[in-house]
C-alpha cells in the first residue's frame, strides 16, 4: 500500500516495533470517518503512551488520503487500498463489493497476532470509547 505522502508501506512494518491499531474507514471525508478519526487523532497521545501506533486505511486513492489527512492534520498514516482495489481491505474479510468500500473493522496487532477487533456496519461509526477497549486488551490476561 502507498500512505497519503505515496510512500510505500506494509501492514507488516505497523507493527514491527510494537502494536499496532489499524482502523479501517469506508471514505475519506465522509462524515462518520471524519468523527472517527477526529477522536482517535483528539486522544492519540492516550495511545503513545500505550506504545500503539495508530494508522487508517481505506480504498480511496492517495491524492484524497493526502487532502483528507493535510485538511484534518491526522497525526497518523492514512493507507490506501485503492489498487488493486481493496485488495488488503479483501483480505481481512472487511470489503463491503456492493459499495466497493472498506468496512468499519478494526484491528490491534502485537507481535504479528490480532488480540482484538471492533466490528461495525458501515452506516454505524465507532466510538472513541470502544477503540480504548484496544489499550484494555495490551493489559488483559493472556
Amino acid at each position: 500500500m502507498r500512505d497519503q505522502h505515496g510512500e510505500p508501506l506494509r501492514l507488516a512494518e505497523l507493527w514491527s516495533e510494537g502494536p499496532a491499531l489499524l482502523v479501517l474507514v469506508p471514505a475519506a471525508f465522509s462524515t462518520h470517518c471524519t468523527a472517527e478519526l477526529g477522536a482517535l487523532a483528539y486522544d492519540v497521545d492516550r495511545f503513545d503512551d500505550a506504545g500503539v501506533q495508530l494508522a487508517a486505511l481505506s480504498c480511496d486513492p492517495v491524492p484524497a488520503l493526502r487532502a483528507w489527512g493535510e485538511d484534518r492534520l491526522y497525526p497518523f498514516p492514512l493507507l490506501s487500498d485503492f489498487w488493486p482495489h481493496g485488495a488488503v481491505s479483501r483480505a481481512l474479510g472487511a470489503f463491503d463489493e456492493e459499495l466497493g468500500v472498506s468496512e468499519r473493522l478494526s484491528l490491534l496487532v502485537r507481535d504479528g497476532r490480532v488480540v482484538w477487533t471492533l466490528r461495525s456496519p458501515v452506516h454505524a461509526p465507532r466510538s472513541l470509547a470502544a477503540h480504548r477497549g484496544a489499550l484494555a486488551a495490551l493489559t488483559a490476561p493472556g
